[in-house]
Parts: structure tokens; sequence; C-alpha cells
């Protein structure tokens, strides 16, 4: 199982933003709903041993978390206006201290970053940063990952404390900043390269 955590500093924490306009007036949606995708699809299927944990951190009501589950994910397409909808969907509940299903696989709940990392306790976990070490010198001995991303913002010096006060690991895809949907395609590249390698099933000439 992989599990990707990205932040949404400005993301909005009610539903009541346009789906046209997710970059002004959701708090830039855009960013994660991108990130979902890049997690979650396949060129004809869907990851079904990844969850995508939204970090929503904006007004009005900040620190929900919104819970993507691979394995029974529905009515998710790879645009970023469906992405939209079903977190917009997400808002709409009564968001407690406790899970609460939305639509199938997608969940919500009231959370900040160390409500995800006791929830992650004894799990491997991996902070990106540019200067980190190089993802191909560890990939090999990743085991059941949890991966945790900023937004266009990066993460905040507290974020970062907390992160290795965990244990986190930090790691890198690359020397040069990119786009946090671009950093989830490569960590799945990765370990999709070294997967099929140990299973045999790469491709074939």
């Amino acid at each position: 199982m992989r599990d990707i955590v990205i932040i949404g500093h400005k993301a909005k924490t009610s539903s009541d933003f346009s789906l046209n306009d997710l970059p002004g007036a959701a708090g830039r949606m855009d960013i994660l709903c991108r990130c979902v995708s890049s997690a979650l699809f396949l060129s004809f299927g869907m990851r079904r041993d990844v969850n995508v944990h939204l970090l929503l951190l904006g007004e009005p009501d900040p620190g929900k978390i919104i819970r993507f589950e691979g394995q029974y994910l529905r009515y998710l397409n790879p645009d970023e206006r469906s992405s939209g909808s079903l977190i917009n969907k997400a808002l709409i509940k009564e968001a407690s201290d406790l899970y609460v299903r939305s639509t199938p696989g997608v969940w919500i709940r009231r959370g900040t970053l160390k409500t995800l990392l006791d929830q992650f306790e004894g799990r491997s976990l991996y902070y990106l940063r540019e200067d980190g070490e190089d993802i191909r010198e560890v990939v090999k001995t990743l085991e059941d990952p949890v991966f945790i991303l900023g937004d266009h913002t990066g993460v905040t010096e507290e974020e970062e404390a907390e992160l290795l006060e965990a244990g986190a690991k930090i790691i890198s895809v690359g020397p040069i900043s990119l786009h946090s949907n671009h950093c989830i395609t490569l960590i799945n590249n990765e370990m999709d390269r070294v997967e099929t390698s140990d299973t045999g099933t790469g491709e074939q000439d």
C-alpha cells in the first residue's frame, strides 16, 4: 500500500466554492485535484493500492482531512473538475473526529498533520524536499511507505519539525523544484519500476 499526503495550506474547508474557479475561489484546490489524479490514475484504470490524504488548512474552518481510497473509489474521472466535485461533496458532510464516508472511497474527518502522523504510526514516512536523498538510492527498500508533500507554498518550518520529530526521512525525486503532482508521478514511476522488476511483469518488446 502507498499512502500520499498533500498539505493544502489555502484549500477551502467549506463547500461554497465554484468548480469553475478551483484555483481562486477554492484556495488552489486545483493543485490538490491534480495530485489526486496523478496518484490514482493509470492509462486504462486506477491504482487500487494507493490512498491519497488531502489536509485542508484554508478558511473558513481549517483542519479537515479528505481521504481517497483507491481500492473502493468510484465516480472519479481524471479531470480536475471531477476531483473537485468529490471534494466538494465531502465538505458538505458534518466532519467530526471520526471518518465519515461521503461517496464510495471518499472519507472526511477533522484533523491536523499530527492526526495523520499518529494514524501512520509504525509506517515509514518520507518527506519530499529537493535536497533529500535521491529516491533511486532508497526505492528498493521502501515498504508500505507514506509520502508527504506540500502544495505550491511548500511545507512550513513548524510542519517540517513535526515531520522530522515523527521520524520522517527526507527524500528527493530530483534537484529541481517541481509541482507536487509531478513529484507524485515520479514517485509512482520509481516504485512501479522496482515492483515490475521484482515480479517480472514489465513491458515486453
